[in-house]
């Protein structure tokens, strides 16, 4: 029997690496609309973070020689392609595309409306990372097929 998942407030939460994770922090609060939850931190480096978005999250900590960071690569590392991206599930694509293109987001997919339903847009942090935002909610869309 596969194995259950917990009974808890969001299941899956993505996990980034930033080379300048206490800066990538203030950004994505002021760009994207993220809460701190929970920062463990000394001067040089973030060991850990929690960054909420409603009741999604997503952790990060600095670029460091780790078991974990031997695993990853930083967009930076690897071209400029993303090594994952995120999806952000927001009330109004447009007023969120105004305030992260406000913060110096740099779009890469224009906010547009979907054929499958939602409007969303992409768009780069600072350090490379691909994210999008979009009104799209597949937990309330029954799946086909």
């Amino acid at each position: 029997m596969p194995a259950e998942p917990a009974k808890t407030t969001a299941n899956i939460i993505p996990c980034l690496r930033y080379q300048d994770a206490h800066a990538t922090i203030e950004w994505l609060c002021t760009a994207f609309g993220f809460q701190k939850r929970a920062v463990y931190a000394d001067e040089q480096m973030v060991h850990h973070a929690e960054l909420t978005f409603g009741n999604g999250m997503v952790m990060l900590g600095s670029n460091v020689e780790s078991e974990f960071g031997k695993l990853t690569a930083l967009a930076a590392e690897v071209g400029g392609r993303g090594t994952q991206s995120p999806y952000i599930i927001v009330a109004d694509a447009d007023a969120h595309h105004a305030q992260a293109i406000a913060h110096g987001a740099k779009v890469v997919i224009p906010l547009k409306t979907e054929d499958y339903g939602g409007r969303g847009y992409s768009c780069l942090d600072p350090e490379g990372n691909l994210w999008t935002f979009g009104t799209y909610d597949p937990w309330t869309v029954k799946p086909q097929g």
